[in-house]
């Protein structure tokens, strides 16, 4: 459903030269299965949804998504795909039906096609109190919800989720949490970005765990446990990226880059 091969994307840096957004990235998800993209903020994962969306093109490397490449076949790649992230902007003047009904006609879904899905959505986001609501009316809660609805109208075999529960309280999140996994058990492929352990326990089937751009490891949360011998999931990541980024610091020093460091706060 989803095949990534080494993908990489590389910046030019007028500072630092070459920057490494992301390294050889290779992974593969499937129906009914949700994957996680794991590590702190800068690690890369932003950028590998970015890509895998077409937003970005990648410097080398390949990625399917259903089939379709994304380089090759952008838009059919495109239609693959409902993304969903909190930056996602719901518009003040237009109501929660009427935004959701946009985006199905931007996908070109025939009228009797797109009313029968938004019926569908509604009333299983429990959307139907907020149907008429405008956006500039609407919580952080039924803005999330909308933004879902609207990643789902077009019935995408594949959903991202760029970091989703960021700024949300925590009865939202949960609720939206629950939504997800009940997504997976329709079968759909899910790519998940956190850095919130908690979340990638709760819902993961597999992870990647990212850091400055390198793939650090890559399984199920079972196999990490056993392959690290560290049964503190929190503890284990951290170790991960705690020993990667002495590494890099060890490399930058010796070629003269510079860099920032790495501290226990960071939240994984």
């Amino acid at each position: 459903m989803i095949c990534v091969d080494r993908l990489t994307k590389h910046y030019h840096d007028l500072r630092r030269g070459q920057f490494v957004a992301l390294e050889g990235l290779t992974f593969q998800a499937y129906p009914g299965q949700i994957y996680g993209l794991l590590g702190p903020n800068g690690a890369g994962k932003t950028t590998t949804l970015r890509i895998l969306s077409t937003l970005l093109q990648p410097t080398s490397g390949t990625a399917t998504l259903n089939g379709y490449d994304i380089v090759r076949q952008p838009a059919q790649a495109r239609r693959q795909i409902g993304f969903v992230s909190t930056s996602t902007a719901v518009y003040d003047r237009m109501t929660a039906w009427e935004m959701v009904e946009y985006f199905g006609r931007l996908h070109d879904l025939e009228d009797d096609l797109l009313r029968c899905r938004m019926e569908q959505i509604f009333h299983r986001l429990h959307m139907n109190e907020i149907r008429d609501l405008l956006g500039v009316k609407m919580s952080t809660g039924m803005k999330q919800k909308v933004s879902i609805a609207r990643a789902l109208v077009h019935d995408p075999p594949i959903l991202i989720f760029d970091e989703p529960t960021v700024g949300l309280d925590v009865l939202v999140a949960r609720s939206l949490l629950e939504t997800i996994a009940e997504l997976r058990m329709q079968g759909k492929c899910i790519l998940f970005s956190t850095h919130i352990m908690r979340e990638a326990e709760k819902l993961c089937d597999r992870v990647a765990v990212l850091h400055r751009g390198h793939l650090l490891a890559e399984g199920t949360l079972e196999e990490l446990r056993e392959r690290y011998g560290q049964e503190d999931l929190e503890e284990l990541f951290f170790q991960l990226i705690q020993h990667h980024e002495e590494k890099y610091q060890e490399h930058a020093h010796s070629t003269g880059l510079a860099s920032g460091v790495v501290s226990k706060n960071v939240t994984l």
